[in-house]
């Protein structure tokens, strides 16, 4: 195996300021297995054992920060969008239109939306994908709440004026037996 690559003098110093300034604690570990190693000099296998970290997880982060600097310690996201087919501006843009029609009561149906979609990107999608993008995007599924055509708003009210008296409870009737509780 080659011997590592020697760090730069005053690297210590450096390191033990950084440390004091990391605010998360995947920062602290990553700063921490460089402090190790530059102060105690101790191995990638030493370092990971102290760290509960793997050999080639301590190695690699030593060699991108060889190679990036301070930045490959501090910050590192995960994740994200990598395969994302349109930019959250993009979609923004192309539900927009499908916005002033919900404003006024209508009804943006997803089959619409998947085939503007398609139309943008160039390919076919997956219905999950217009979902997903109407999630993303704050949209949820409102639908109209259903009534009946011959509703009566007249006889709605009177009834449930009329309710009150008849539901309930009479003070002066003796509970039935069978409902009492013992």
């Amino acid at each position: 195996m080659r011997p590592s690559q020697p760090l730069s003098p005053g690297m210590e110093a450096k390191l033990t300021r950084l440390l004091d300034t990391v605010e998360t604690k995947a920062d602290y570990q990553r700063v921490l297995c460089l402090w190790l190693r530059a102060t105690l000099q101790l191995s990638a296998t030493e370092v990971a054992h102290v760290l509960g970290w793997r050999t080639s997880s301590v190695y690699n982060l030593h060699s991108r920060y060889l190679h990036e600097g301070v930045a490959a310690l501090l910050s590192v996201g995960r994740g994200g969008r990598h395969h994302a087919l349109l930019s959250p501006e993009q979609e923004r843009r192309l539900l927009a239109s499908f916005a002033s029609t919900a404003r006024e009561g209508g009804v943006a149906e997803a089959s619409l939306i998947r085939r503007a979609y398609e139309a943008e990107v160039g390919h076919p999608v997956a219905k999950s994908t217009v979902y997903r993008l109407l999630a993303r995007q704050g949209w949820r599924k409102l639908m109209p709440r259903p009534a009946h055509p011959d509703v009566s708003r007249e006889a709605q009210e009177k009834f449930k004026k009329s309710s009150a008296v008849w539901s309930a409870p009479r003070p002066d009737v003796k509970p039935n037996a069978v409902f009492r509780c013992v």
